[in-house]
């Protein structure tokens, strides 16, 4: 590392920057989020690049890089940065340790999500450029930053692990927001993936909202993507995840 410059400052440069993205495009809230990588240094060395606690509520997504934490894993030593670790660092480890293969942890408090997240329903995925995160399925109520939160992710993403089924992941944390783990070639570029995922989650939130509003309305008979009906509102209601399995592909962006 040059003289006077940050230990991984380019990693902590392009975290401090998405933050401020994902707050000005209301993708969290002042209620918290938090969001973390994995990188190494020349040594091979693992390290956690992560938000410190307070993000939003203190600073409303407007960090510098100097506060973006370097945290050293399962000890939890804060390396570099200002501010304290946030307690979310439970089920951030828990992603980690259930599948090596994921690099970033994003958890945020989108408003379109939070509603799928809060109603208890599986969200139907409807746009095509959702399609690769599959399902998209709330998990049981835990509290927020508790070991049993930690514990149900932990669970979930090990399972999916066993059964094959490839990365990103991504759920919704009952009453508290989106969770998206992705893979990559580095822990930067995982970060831009999960970024992009919880962006486009977003908006298709709002389409499955309105597709379930016209359903009761009458003026559709179900839920549609890429052409075809995979489902209807009852469907849903009924504990199942819709997503358009039948027609795959066309999943990346234009």
């Amino acid at each position: 590392m040059a003289k006077g410059r940050m230990i991984f400052e380019e990693e902590r440069i392009d975290l401090a920057n998405i933050v401020k993205m994902a707050f000005t495009r209301k993708l969290t809230n002042v209620a918290g989020g938090n969001f973390s990588f994995k990188t190494t240094d020349e040594a091979g060395k693992e390290y956690i690049i992560m938000t410190p606690t307070m993000m939003s509520e203190a600073y409303f997504g407007d960090l510098s890089p100097s506060q973006i934490l370097v945290v050293e894993p399962h000890t939890r030593k804060i390396l570099a940065g200002e501010g304290s670790l946030t307690r979310e660092i439970n089920m951030h480890e828990a992603a980690y340790d259930a599948n090596p293969e994921i690099k970033c942890v994003f958890h945020s408090h989108a408003p379109n999500a939070m509603f799928w997240a809060s109603s208890g329903l599986n969200m139907p995925n409807l746009t095509e450029a959702t399609q690769k995160v599959r399902q998209i399925k709330v998990l049981d109520f835990e509290p927020n930053c508790s070991e049993e939160l930690a514990a149900i992710v932990s669970e979930k993403l090990t399972a999916l692990r066993e059964a094959g089924e490839e990365l990103p992941y991504q759920f919704l944390l009952d009453s508290h927001g989106i969770l998206v783990t992705t893979p990559g070639a580095d822990g930067l570029e995982a970060l831009h993936k999960a970024l992009s995922i919880v962006d486009t989650v977003e908006w298709n939130a709002e389409i499955a909202y309105k597709q379930t509003i016209f359903q009761k309305l009458g003026i559709m008979d179900g839920y549609h993507s890429k052409g075809i009906k995979i489902g209807t509102v009852e469907d849903v209601i009924n504990g199942k995840a819709l997503w358009n399995d039948a027609v795959l592909g066309g999943a990346g962006g234009d």
